[in-house]
């Protein structure tokens, strides 16, 4: 299971953000766990990282409706 801070950096090489020296030993990580790959000097995702972002990003969805339908109920 990745970590918030391992989700931010795929979070921000899926948006060509780039981030300071000091996550770089961070993304060696998620290079040698598949999550990454360097091309030149440019960090991409691979097929397993974008997965990762994307259930990530879906997980937070999910809560967020779940907060709302419990917010909508408390209404009533």
């Amino acid at each position: 299971m990745l970590r918030d801070e391992q989700l931010s950096i795929l979070r921000d090489i899926s948006q060509s953000v780039a981030f300071a020296d000091d996550r770089q030993g961070k993304v060696g990580e998620l290079i040698a766990d598949g999550y990454v790959m360097k091309d030149g000097d440019l960090f991409e995702l691979t097929a397993k990282g974008v997965t990762a972002v994307e259930e990530h990003a879906a997980s937070l969805g999910a809560s967020d409706a779940e907060q709302a339908d419990a917010s909508s109920d408390r209404l009533m």
